[in-house]
C-alpha cells in the first residue's frame, strides 16, 4: 500500500513538471495583445480545478462531503487551501526576483529538510542514516537537474526572491504536513475539492489586484489552460492526497521531486534544450531518494477511510469518486 502511495505521489510529480512547459505555451501563443501574467494564469488554473473538481462531485454524490468537511473541519481545509494557493503566488514571484534555477532549487528543497527535522522533533530521536542519505540524494539531485537545465539567471531583486522561494516551500511543507492526517479520514476527491474552492477564492482577487490582461483569444492558451486546470492541479492533487492516505508527508515532499525531473526531460524534448551528464546524475540521484522513502523504517500507516458522506452509495474508487468496476 505504501508503495501505491508513493506511486500516486510520483505521478502528481510527474503532472507538474509539465506545468512549466505549459504556461510558456500560454504566454507564447498569446498573440492578441500583453502574455497573460503568472499569477492570472495560476489564477485560471486553480478556478478550472474549482470547477472540474465540483463537477466531479456532483456526478458522484460526493457534494454532500465537500460541504460536510468544510462544516466540520473549516480550520484545517481552509488553511490547506490558501497554503496551496500561498506557495504558488510566492513561487511564481520569486521565479521573477531571482530566476528559475535558485527559485526550484530553494523552495523545492526547504520541504524535505523542514519535515526531516519536524519529524526528528515529533518522534524525539535523530534522523536515521537512511533519512539522512534520502534527503542528501535528495537535495543533490535537484541542484544537478535545475542547474543543468541552464535557467540560472540571476533576476533584478536577489534577496527578496530567496526569501519568497524559502516562504514558498515553508508553505508547501506545512500544507503537505497538514494534509497528511486529514487524507487519512476524507476521500481524496472531497478534500481535494474542498481545498480547491479555498484556494480559488483566495487567488483569484491577488490577480485582479496585480492587474491584467486577464483574457485571451488563442486556442492553444486555452487548451492548454483547461490542460493545466485539468490535470495538472485537479488530477494531481487528487493523487497527492491519495497517496498521503498511506504515505508520510516527508515522504512524500521528497516523492513529489519527480516535478523537476520531468520538467528536464520536457524541455529536452519539445524546447530541444541539452540535458546535460550532471542532469542525468541528477535525475538518478532523485530516483534513488524516491527509492529510498520506500525503505523508511517510521512509516506512519493509514486506518479506514471516514466517508463524511455516509448517505450516498457505495462502491467508488477513493481516488476520483467512480464506481469501481473490478
Amino acid at each position: 500500500m505504501k508503495r501505491a502511495g508513493l506511486l500516486q505521489i510520483c505521478l502528481a510529480g510527474v503532472l507538474w513538471g509539465t506545468g512549466g512547459l505549459a504556461v510558456q505555451v500560454i504566454r507564447d501563443s498569446s498573440s492578441d495583445g500583453a502574455p497573460l501574467s503568472a499569477t492570472t494564469i495560476s489564477a485560471y488554473r486553480t478556478t478550472i480545478a474549482a470547477l472540474v473538481l465540483l463537477v466531479a462531485c456532483l456526478a458522484t454524490r460526493r457534494a454532500g462531503g465537500v460541504l460536510r468537511l468544510l462544516r466540520e473541519r473549516p480550520g484545517p481545509t481552509v488553511f490547506i487551501g490558501l497554503a496551496t494557493a500561498s506557495y504558488q503566488a510566492l513561487y511564481f514571484a520569486s521565479v521573477v526576483w531571482v530566476g528559475v534555477t535558485v527559485s526550484t532549487v530553494v523552495s523545492l528543497g526547504v520541504a524535505p529538510l523542514a519535515l526531516t527535522v519536524r519529524d526528528a522533533v515529533r518522534h524525539h530521536r535523530r534522523p536515521d542514516l537512511v533519512e539522512v542519505l534520502t534527503v542528501l540524494a535528495a537535495l543533490g539531485g535537484l541542484v544537478l537537474v535545475s542547474s543543468s537545465a541552464g535557467l540560472g539567471e540571476t533576476g533584478p531583486h536577489p534577496v527578496a526572491g530567496v526569501l519568497a522561494a524559502i516562504a514558498s516551500g515553508s508553505a508547501y511543507a506545512v500544507a503537505t504536513a497538514v494534509g497528511e492526517p486529514l487524507a487519512r479520514s476524507t476521500p481524496p476527491l472531497v478534500l481535494t475539492t474542498s481545498a480547491t474552492v479555498v484556494g480559488a477564492c483566495g487567488l483569484v482577487p491577488v490577480a485582479l489586484v496585480a492587474g491584467g490582461p486577464f483574457t485571451t483569444g488563442d486556442p492553444v492558451a486555452l487548451g492548454t489552460l483547461l490542460y493545466l486546470g485539468a490535470l495538472t492541479f485537479a488530477l494531481a492533487y487528487a493523487l497527492l492526497y491519495s497517496g498521503l492516505r498511506t504515505t508520510s508527508s516527508s515522504a512524500a515532499v521528497v516523492a513529489t521531486l519527480f516535478e523537476p525531473v520531468t520538467a528536464a526531460v520536457a524541455a529536452a524534448v519539445f524546447l530541444d534544450e541539452r540535458l546535460t551528464a550532471l542532469g542525468l546524475a541528477g535525475i538518478v540521484l532523485v530516483v534513488a531518494a524516491i527509492a529510498g522513502t520506500a525503505r523508511e523504517k517510521h512509516p506512519t500507516g493509514a486506518g479506514p477511510v471516514a466517508d463524511p458522506d455516509p448517505g450516498r452509495d457505495q462502491g467508488h474508487d477513493t481516488v476520483t469518486g467512480f464506481r469501481d468496476g473490478r
